[in-house]
């Protein structure tokens, strides 16, 4: 697992935050795991608890909203990933920068959980990653977060913010790279 320090585009700044991280790597071959890290003043910011029933919802991103941005070496096409911390979650598949948006209705649902305290906020999700491309190539990556306070100011947060107004979509930001996928590693008695 590898940690990454999100910031705040210098025009959202949020002072309630003290820190906000993601740790993200391979849980399995194809099984991308993220784990969001936020610790500050919360009660200071939009963060529902956990639901009964999560489930796929559309412009999450109008709220407090964890957010991944995958796509493979040299292709402009790229996926949109979701989740909040009512654990209800969103993927879009995006042929080139914000053109032909689509949710595609093949991929499996991540896995989503949430927890926390006064001042610690912590959402974990895993990705199944099988079948979400066909093109070969390593995975870059763009992490973000959306956080919204209760009087519905809105602050922007990445690993790396492309010059301008805060863009979490640009090519500039898909500054990360994950490891090669993990292989299996053969049962005892099997031969590689």
């Amino acid at each position: 697992m590898r940690t990454i320090p999100l910031s705040p585009h210098p025009a959202t700044p949020c002072p309630a935050v003290h820190q906000l991280s993601v740790d993200y790597g391979w849980q399995a071959p194809g099984h991308l795991l993220l784990r969001y890290r936020l610790r500050g003043a919360l009660a200071q910011l939009r963060l529902p608890p956990p639901g009964p029933a999560p489930t796929r919802r559309d412009e999450l991103w109008r709220s407090t909203c964890f957010e991944a941005f995958l796509r493979r070496d040299g292709n402009p096409g790229y996926w949109e990933v979701n989740f909040t911390p009512r654990g209800d979650w969103a993927i879009y598949r995006f042929d080139a920068y914000r053109q032909g948006m689509h949710a595609p209705q093949t991929v499996a649902a991540p896995a989503i959980a949430c927890t926390g305290d006064a001042g610690t906020h912590e959402l974990t999700a895993c990705l199944d990653l099988s079948g979400w491309d066909r093109e070969t190539g390593g995975w870059q990556l763009a992490l973000a977060t959306v956080l919204a306070t209760p009087s519905g100011e809105i602050s922007y947060w990445a690993a790396h913010h492309p010059p301008g107004t805060p863009d979490f979509h640009a090519a500039a930001a898909f500054r990360l790279t994950l490891p090669p996928i993990p292989r299996p590693t053969p049962s005892s008695g099997e031969t590689p």
